[in-house]
């Protein structure tokens, strides 16, 4: 882990040199939320992580405890801070009609029904935000390579996503929180509803979140 200053009241935490840096900005998102939520580094503000980096945020004049930082890492990384935070599972029921789905299946030569099972047997996690309000990139919590890393973005995305598509790239999953464009490979689709912004908090996702994903039996068979 490298630490880049990012101005006087900021740090960046860069795992790319680690061996599954993703993993890794998960696991340091956690510990750290855990650390502020036990009121043991009252000076940090925010934590924004991303595929391989977190920014923690202090607040403004308070500049942030280092060494602090450090400890809190490596108590989780020794097992004496196991805390799950906000870690309930949240569970998406999906329609498996995803256009997509074929050719996923053909990606990894397995059956749609396999690809189904796949997708509803591996244990998600958050780790960031982003791209659009509510949407979450999810990563399989569990050993490493995962099958779905084969799956690529589609060459050509689509022009309009609509609101609730699931769906996977690169390793990730997500689930389309509003219609937008994306280039992800469709799976299928949910009615649960990722952003309200009449709620409190208006993301149903959140980093260290677990998602599990369960077939709602209306969907391809393969």
């Amino acid at each position: 882990m490298r630490e880049l200053p990012a101005g006087p009241d900021a740090v960046v935490l860069d795992f790319s040199a680690d061996e599954s840096p993703s993993a890794a900005v998960l696991d340091a998102t956690v510990a750290l939320r855990d650390a502020v939520d036990r009121g043991e580094l009252p000076e940090i503000a925010d934590l924004v992580p991303s595929a391989h980096t977190l920014l923690v945020q202090a607040r403004p004049g308070r500049g942030v405890d280092e060494l602090g930082v450090r400890r809190a890492l490596r108590r989780r990384r020794s097992g004496v801070d196991r805390g799950t935070g906000s870690a309930d599972e949240i569970v998406i029921p999906v329609h498996y009609d995803g256009e997509d789905l074929a050719d996923v299946a053909d990606t990894l030569d397995i059956s749609a029904d396999e690809v189904i099972g796949l997708h509803c047997s591996t244990r998600w996690r958050v780790q960031f935000m982003g791209f659009a309000p509510g949407f979450g990139y999810l990563v399989a919590d569990g050993p490493t390579p995962h099958p779905f890393d084969a799956v690529g973005r589609r060459a050509e995305a689509r022009p309009r996503v609509p609101e609730g598509a699931v769906a996977i790239a690169a390793g990730y999953s997500a689930v389309y929180p509003k219609a937008s464009p994306g280039g992800w490979q469709l799976l299928g689709r949910t009615d649960v509803r990722l952003w309200d912004e009449k709620a409190d908090p208006p993301a149903l996702f959140a980093t260290g979140r677990i998602v599990r994903f369960v077939d709602a039996g209306t969907g391809h068979r393969g």
